[in-house]
């Protein structure tokens, strides 16, 4: 099948080639992200490959249509950027990765918490520049701290033992789950205000939908611990941005690793350092010396890269041979 992907970057082109040695399809790489005005570039694909920021609303999926798609493959777990009520209507299928690697997206997060605890983005800044003073870079020990984790899917629960391994005391919260029956040993499963209020760090794993936008919001951080570390490697709009600007400024929240940001679209996996950065709120956060970002970098391994082409390419082949879709989104 003829595949038009859209927003592709050098790191993922390695990964689908080498996926596609055995399927066969014809891909063939765009630049630009799906939008309004760069939909038109579809038409005479009947697949195209999008990512997490490409705009799928209501009139891009009507431009797809009638440029002759017929499936549309989302190389992410998330579809929270679909209009799911018009491709539904349009008759487009839709199939996704629901999983590729949990282990790097908790490893991240023990990345983004070490960076931020022991300060060793500073200190290797310091050190290249001959500063060897120790100042300011005091951490703490991750031993015997209470851990939260907001979502016990296949993410949350690989951080849960990792974290278990540090020798946290991990607190769960889930909306499915409320036992420790998925092997989950050493860890609690609490109520969410009890893990707002008991939590030395807070990391976020739960799917962005109406009802978790904002689910971190100025309420939400007024019950937390003054000092608490939030991780959010999810969807950038479950924290409320406004509101950890003032819980930041307020020295209220301690520290902030974040690999999402609400308004992402149109900044992350860009090079703009020749460029003025226009978004304030980002620029603000950006200023904080306790808040690290990184973008949107979480699945960035070369086992998840495979994964998520071998489940893309292995879509659309069931649906060229009129297989059942496993991975479709209804």
């Amino acid at each position: 099948m003829k595949i038009a992907f859209f927003d592709t970057h050098p790191f993922e082109k390695k990964a689908f080639d080498e996926a596609n040695h055995e399927n066969k399809h014809e891909l063939v790489y765009i630049e630009s992200r799906l939008t309004e005005s760069s939909a038109l570039l579809a038409k005479g694909y009947p697949c195209v490959c999008t990512f997490v920021n490409d705009r799928l609303n209501e009139t891009v999926l009507e431009t797809l249509k009638t440029s002759g798609v017929k499936i549309v493959a989302l190389r992410s777990a998330g579809f929270n950027h679909v209009d799911l009520k018009a491709a539904a209507r349009l008759g487009l299928k839709l199939v996704r990765v629901p999983e590729y690697s949990p282990y790097a997206i908790a490893e991240h997060v023990v990345a983004l918490i070490q960076t931020l605890n022991r300060k060793t983005h500073r200190a290797y800044n310091r050190v290249r520049d001959g500063n060897f003073s120790l100042n300011g870079l005091v951490g703490f020990d991750l031993h015997g701290k209470t851990f939260g984790i907001i979502g016990a899917g296949r993410i949350g629960k690989v951080l849960a033992k990792i974290m278990v391994g540090f020798g946290c005391h991990v607190l769960i919260n889930d909306i499915h789950s409320s036992d420790d029956s998925d092997g989950l040993s050493g860890c609690r499963f609490v109520g969410v205000e009890e893990i707002f209020r008991q939590s030395d760090i807070l990391s976020l794993h739960i799917p962005l939908t109406p009802e978790t936008r904002h689910f971190i919001n100025a309420d939400a951080l007024s019950m937390m611990k003054k000092g608490v570390m939030l991780i959010n490697t999810g969807r950038g709009a479950l924290i409320d941005s406004k509101a950890l600007i003032d819980a930041l400024k307020s020295c209220h929240i301690g520290h902030a690793g974040l690999d999402v940001y609400e308004e992402e679209e149109g900044v992350f996996f860009q090079d703009l350092s020749g460029e003025i950065l226009g978004d304030d709120m980002l620029a603000r956060l950006l200023s904080f010396p306790n808040v690290l970002i990184t973008s949107h970098q979480g699945f960035l391994t070369n086992e998840a890269l495979h994964n998520i082409a071998e489940t893309t390419l292995g879509n659309i082949s069931a649906f060229e041979e009129a297989k059942a879709l496993i991975n479709e989104v209804v």
